[in-house]
């Protein structure tokens, strides 16, 4: 591999594991500037737990006609997963097995992406569906951290015939963040600023073009992170099983 695309890739992985280049996840707020902190949180926290009405910042495969051949391969994707994530109904087991909380300073997430990075890293070449990049969990109403599921992901550069091979797209929909502008490094106040009311920067900012971004003095994103599903194995229906629109 040569140099350049080496360095592509590696920064393509970092990605999976921050949201904001730039270290916004790990960045720690004085006391003064909890408001501006809260704001980032809800702009990770958006985008990782599945901002789907936010059409401009999203691009999503086309779902393609049911067939029962496909119905039978997502369930035993279903109960395969199902049967691996078992013994991790404690993310302390995730934790033990290499998995890590994704942005642990922020609290009361939608979701919980526990991520290891090397299946994440086995995903680029291979698919093992007992290998997700991430493992999922829910706060329930105690504030324990409940087990739904798991995050596949793939390269950006995949195609769909790629993705169907992983997860057929007549049952679920993978998705990739793009046209996301955020403040230059240096600038993270500005993650409060609104124009007309409307927040400017992030996966449900108003921005979603080079040019706006430009002219508000942002950095742009054509795409942010590779692609990815959600698979709620533990949903009870179906229905609920593929999906954010469906976790959320």
């Amino acid at each position: 591999m040569k140099p350049r695309n080496l360095r592509r890739w590696f920064v393509e992985m970092v990605a999976l594991g921050a949201l904001i280049p730039g270290g916004l996840v790990g960045q720690e707020a004085s006391d003064h500037n909890h408001h501006t902190e809260d704001h980032q949180n809800a702009a990770v926290t958006g985008s990782m737990s599945g901002a789907l009405s936010a059409g401009s910042h999203l691009r999503m495969t086309d779902r393609r006609p049911a067939s029962a051949a496909d119905s039978a391969r997502a369930e035993a994707l279903v109960s395969e997963l199902r049967r691996a994530l078992a013994k991790y109904a404690d993310p302390a087991a995730a934790e033990a097995d290499g998995f890590a909380l994704f942005a642990p300073n922020l609290k009361h997430q939608k979701v919980y992406h526990y991520t290891k990075y090397a299946n994440g890293l086995f995903a680029v070449f291979g698919f093992d569906p007992v290998k997700p990049t991430s493992i999922l969990y829910r706060e329930d109403e105690s504030g324990r951290k409940v087990l739904v599921g798991a995050m596949y992901t793939m390269p950006q550069r995949a195609s769909e015939e790629d993705l169907d091979k992983r997860v057929p797209l007549s049952i679920a929909q993978w998705h990739l963040h793009v046209n996301i502008c955020i403040p230059k490094k240096g600038e993270e106040q500005r993650w409060l600023e609104k124009k007309n009311g409307q927040t400017l920067f992030g996966p449900e900012g108003t921005v979603a073009t080079k040019e706006g971004c430009d002219a508000e003095r942002g950095r742009f994103f054509a795409t942010l992170f590779g692609w990815m599903v959600h698979a709620n194995v533990f949903a009870e229906r179906p229905a609920d099983r593929w999906g954010e629109h469906h976790a959320h």
